[in-house]
């Protein structure tokens, strides 16, 4: 099975209190898919970087098996600069400078041989450029976006079309609000599924997700973590986790829904415990399933009588 995905590649300033890391690797594209690609062998990955991004960077995408064919290497721009600053609690940031460099002409093409692809993640970008990319599609099998406050606010009417040709949204806890103009999050999510999506991930932060659907409901703490480094593509790391399992497994029961939100909480919590992608840059399959297990021995509990 394979996997499509879109989103940003970026070169970030982060500064946590732990430390500081210069022009290092992010964006929600290559968060998803070096995630997803300890999952399934096929992941397919278009996006644009600029003039600086690095050589070698490009190489380790390759070396993690990602096909890179959809990406576009600007000739006269610089790559995505975010730089932010976190505070004490990790759970705030200030956003010190946002340059969109190249990223600012991002029109994806999708390569004709990654039209067939049969499942399809869409990072935080600009829901026209999402509504765009799947109408280039040929009926991928299971098609999942992520969207933020920003577009909400500024793009509503395009991200509510979009919303139209999806599976499933991944948003946070507050946007979900916002979006659904609804401030129980139970209630926004039946609304949310009215306009489109038959599936809701609601990601809580330090508080774990959520995954609702028009049948079930699933919940998942955040893995404790005496340090969180660095929680910059936490939310992108997990969801190349979930969408890397259903890729793999070619299954969306509830069960293996679960299962799936699981594995993306798993691929989070290694993410945060160091800096931009070096927490999930060479993983062993014993080391993520060593934390799975302590995923389950956190949430399990026998049945008893009363």
């Amino acid at each position: 099975m394979s996997l499509l995905v879109i989103g940003s590649l970026a070169l970030d300033t982060i500064e946590t209190p732990f430390g500081k890391a210069e022009y290092t690797l992010g964006g929600s594209a290559t968060f998803i898919s070096t995630t997803a690609s300890y999952f399934i062998n096929d992941v397919r990955l278009v996006g644009i970087v600029g003039t600086d991004f690095p050589s070698s960077e490009i190489e380790f995408l390759k070396s993690k098996g990602i096909n890179t064919k959809g990406l576009e290497i600007s000739k006269i721009k610089k790559t995505f600069h975010w730089h932010g600053v976190y505070h004490t609690d990790m759970n705030n940031r200030d956003t010190i400078t946002t340059e969109l460099n190249a990223f600012e002409d991002f029109d994806p093409v999708i390569p004709a041989d990654f039209n067939s692809s049969d499942f399809v993640c869409l990072g935080n970008v600009n829901p026209e450029i999402q509504k765009k990319v799947i109408l280039q599609l040929d009926k991928p099998k299971f098609v999942m976006i992520d969207t933020m406050n920003f577009w909400i606010e500024g793009k509503l009417a395009a991200l509510k079309e979009t919303m139209k040709l999806v599976d499933m949204m991944v948003i946070n806890d507050s946007e979900a609000k916002m979006l659904a103009e609804e401030n129980n999050l139970i209630v926004a999510a039946k609304k949310i599924f009215k306009m489109g999506p038959k599936m809701l991930i609601i990601k809580k932060g330090e508080h774990g997700a959520m995954l609702i659907t028009n049948d079930f409901l699933f919940t998942i703490p955040a893995f404790p973590l005496e340090k969180v480094f660095d929680p910059t593509g936490a939310g992108d790391t997990f969801a190349g986790g979930f969408m890397g399992w259903i890729a793999k497994t070619r299954d969306i029961s509830p069960a293996n829904l679960k299962l799936a939100i699981v594995y993306g909480s798993v691929m989070a919590s290694l993410a945060v415990e160091k800096f931009s992608l070096d927490g999930i840059r060479d993983l062993s399959k014993d080391l993520i399933m060593k934390r799975f297990q302590e995923f389950r021995d956190l949430t399990h509990f026998d049945s008893v009588s009363l």
